[in-house]
């Protein structure tokens, strides 16, 4: 006999939710009352029990998928005499490895990809159609137009088809992929130490070498790096736990590579004469899907807000003097070093205090003003632009906001930064200086009505107190919404900053 498992009643005005995660996989023995799988709702996390005794026969709707009240999520095989999981019948491509005897077929799916992300292409595969995997080891992963995702093995097993190549976009619940699950899936994997599916000799790895003989498998991200750059696993040192590479590793040779000295480097051969077509010395790149998203939101923005820029200037001298006579004992303290970002981070939002409409959004015809600041701290990565948000920034101490900013710089740089460490921005700072710019003007990062650029500090002569002296001076753009944010208002903001700045101790009083 079999028993359904539905939807259950969600509360009040709530029609639908999307199932999180299941807690067992088809052919699992359930008891009553087990907990099967979870359900999200917009207000509540709901636990699905299971209504018999018996076995999970098949899962109708996976992880990420939106269900509706009573919908159909699962069957189950009452009693001790339950057949076995059955394979969902689908249409499979004509290159595919075997299906091992007696497994059931586990679907790969695109996992949720976070708030307003819809779809997503897959870059690369880590495994091929045939080779072994074991349960959460990363299979391949998938680029969004925000964050990369890696996406983990949901069964031990062998890969037996490939759905989703890379390049191809999917959407978000997509089928990447087939796993024929349990032990006797293991016969189709190749052996460690006789011949590939393909009849292909190889031999095991030693450990440390990065091969199947390692107990700790590098990054996939790191991987994919290490192809991309030419190198092989010990010419990257691993900083991760257990000797485990990670990207940032990766990046770190690749600098190391190309700083080590000229006379080091294998002659080069003769260059080929250069073709007198242009189009044969071009380079044909696809946009990163993060790319063109950073791409059509600048534009957007563009087009949508009414963008000015208002400049100033400010002597970093004693806030440089401050740091450096107090670094050294704030580290030893706080176990972080005392940057330029936790002043620039506090002299905002005590700026934007008195000047609030820098720190709201327009929605339709409504001001939304925000009593608490999300500062969004932009940062450049190998992959583009992301702006990861210091949340509630406007309580947090120096010693906070740079353990912060030193985190989630630190993730996004290895490409771990999730959706929601992304987004609820009300305003942001960007560092220009970093790369040496002297004077620009940034761009708003929608719906926020405000960013600050900064930029190089270079001594300049200045005249103080009737004397021309040198001092470290850096300008400071303010672009803004001009559509909510008045030329006084953007003034009076950057005069403030340029005031907490050049007096730190103003910030110290709430002044």
């Amino acid at each position: 006999m079999t028993t359904e498992v539905r939807v259950p009643t969600l509360g009040e005005s709530v029609t639908e939710a999307t199932v999180a995660t299941w807690f067992k996989k088809p052919g699992d023995s359930v008891a009553v009352d087990e907990m099967l799988c979870e359900l999200e709702t917009d207000k509540v996390t709901v636990e699905v029990p299971s209504p018999a005794a018996g076995t999970l026969v098949d899962i109708i709707a996976a992880e990420g998928e939106t269900v509706g009240v009573d919908a159909l999520l699962a069957n189950i095989a009452e009693g001790d005499a339950a057949p076995a999981p059955k394979a969902k019948s689908e249409k499979k491509p004509a290159a595919k490895a075997p299906a091992a005897k007696g497994g059931a077929s586990v679907d790969v799916m695109v996992p949720t990809l976070g708030e307003s992300v819809s779809e997503a292409t897959v870059s690369t595969w880590f495994k091929k159609v045939g080779d072994a995997v074991a349960q959460d080891e990363m299979l391949c992963e998938l680029e969004t137009d925000k964050v990369s995702v890696e996406v983990p093995a949901p069964a031990a097993g062998t890969l037996t088809e490939i759905v989703a190549a890379e390049g191809t976009t999917v959407e978000a619940n997509a089928k990447l992929a087939v796993i024929a699950a349990g032990d006797g899936a293991a016969a189709a994997a190749p052996k460690t130490d006789g011949t590939a599916a393909e009849g292909e000799q190889y031999t095991t790895p030693p450990a440390g070498d990065g091969g199947p003989g390692r107990d700790i498998e590098d990054a996939p991200a790191a991987k994919k790096a290490m192809a991309e750059a030419d190198l092989s696993r010990d010419q990257v040192t691993g900083s991760g736990r257990d000797g485990r590479v990670m990207k940032d590793d990766v990046a770190k040779a690749v600098a190391a590579a190309s700083t080590a000295p000229a006379a080091s480097a294998p002659a080069a051969a003769p260059r080929a004469p250069v073709p007198a077509d242009d189009a044969a010395r071009e380079e044909r790149v696809k946009m990163t899907r993060l790319r063109q998203t950073i791409a059509r939101r600048l534009k957007d923005a563009q087009n949508t807000a009414a963008i000015l820029t208002t400049y100033n200037e400010v002597d970093m001298g004693a806030v440089m003097e401050l740091r450096s006579e107090y670094k050294d004992l704030f580290e030893k303290k706080h176990g972080v070093r005392l940057g330029f970002m936790s002043f620039f981070t506090k002299a905002c939002c005590h700026a934007l205090k008195e000047v609030p409409e820098v720190n709201a959004e327009i929605d339709g015809t409504d001001i939304v003003y925000k009593n608490f600041v999300h500062m969004g701290i932009a940062a450049g990565t190998p992959q583009g632009l992301v702006v990861p948000v210091i949340r509630d920034a406007d309580r947090m101490s120096f010693a906070e906001i740079e353990k912060a900013i030193n985190e989630k710089g630190k993730r996004a740089r290895d490409g771990k930064l999730s959706m929601a460490e992304m987004q609820g921005g009300t305003f942001t700072i960007s560092n220009g200086g970093v790369y040496g710019s002297l004077m620009s003007s940034p761009i708003l990062n929608p719906p926020q009505s405000g960013i600050l650029g900064m930029h190089k500090i270079q001594d300049r002569p200045m005249v103080v107190g009737g004397q021309i002296v040198i001092r470290p001076m850096m300008y400071l753009a303010l672009s803004y919404d001009h559509r909510i944010v008045d030329g006084k208002g953007a003034v009076t903001f950057l005069v403030r900053v340029k005031e907490a700045l050049e007096d730190p101790r103003r910030l110290l009083m709430d002044l």
